[in-house]
């Protein structure tokens, strides 16, 4: 699987770049799997249900099947948060996934950079370019960063997969 990244500030722009290359890539025929990375508490599963009671009452995974999709739910009860490559080894072989987020981790990113965060690009590392929304001095490739067809452009030729 081929690994690639958005990352940025918050309220830079990421999710919807995501959710726009994710599209792009799906349109051109390709297979592709999202990693989102959240900083603050959050939960997937709502107080009441089935499934939320599983996992109060100790479950370590609880999953949701239907017949639209299955969702594992894994709690880690006070263990440490699993580092990037441990989540994607558990993910279905696809073309490319993408990850929302994990700004040190090591695989290529884009950075998602919007004027109105009044702040400089994150300095994070693999950047190997920027989609941006005003003119910004970089020696890194720059894209407007609306234009998803370039952007998913640069990733495949990143990646090997415009090959």
């Amino acid at each position: 699987m081929i690994v690639y990244g958005i990352t940025g500030w918050k309220n830079s722009g990421k999710t919807g770049l995501m959710e726009r290359l994710v599209a792009e890539f799906t349109a051109r025929g390709l297979s592709v799997s999202t990693v989102k990375h959240a900083h603050h508490n959050t939960d997937v599963d709502q107080q009441g249900t089935d499934s939320f009671r599983h996992r109060a009452a100790g479950a370590r995974q609880v999953m949701l099947a239907s017949p639209n999709r299955w969702a594992l739910m894994s709690e880690l009860r006070g263990e440490a948060e699993p580092p990037l490559d441990t989540l994607l080894a558990q993910m279905a072989p696809v073309d490319l996934v993408l990850v929302e987020g994990y700004k040190a981790a090591p695989h290529p990113k884009i950075e998602a950079h919007r004027a109105a965060t009044g702040k400089p690009p994150t300095g994070s590392p693999n950047v190997r370019a920027l989609a941006c929304d005003a003119p910004l001095q970089s020696p890194l490739p720059r894209f407007d960063l609306n234009d998803t067809k370039a952007i998913a452009d640069f990733i495949a030729a990143d990646t090997g997969l415009a090959e």
